[in-house]
């Protein structure tokens, strides 16, 4: 599946869908720069946390950091468990505070 933009996300959150959102930001930056209620796991400790995340291998997972490339890396990372519709917020939270 394609990667997602800040529009298409924002428009389905507003029509009351609730994706499971994996931010992979580190914790000074998920309380600084703002977030869209996803579940944080830092990239650096995903690989240790796979039993955390709340969502099955087949489920729809947006993954998103602050501009685009660690949740990259994490979504091929993901792809590379077994994990099947993983998609990448293209721009990550910078593009979704664009929106504002």
């Amino acid at each position: 599946m394609a990667d997602i933009t800040a529009e298409e996300l924002k428009e389905r959150m507003d029509n009351g869908e609730k994706p499971y959102i994996l931010d992979v930001r580190e914790e000074a930056e998920y309380q600084t720069e703002g977030n869209i209620n996803g579940q944080l796991i830092p990239l650096g400790t995903l690989p240790h946390r796979l039993n955390e995340l709340k969502a099955g291998k087949d489920d729809e997972i947006i993954v998103h950091c602050r501009s685009g490339k660690r949740s990259a890396t994490a979504q091929k990372f993901l792809k590379q468990q077994g994990y099947t519709n993983v998609r990448n917020l293209e721009g990550g939270i910078l593009a979704w505070g664009a929106l504002d």
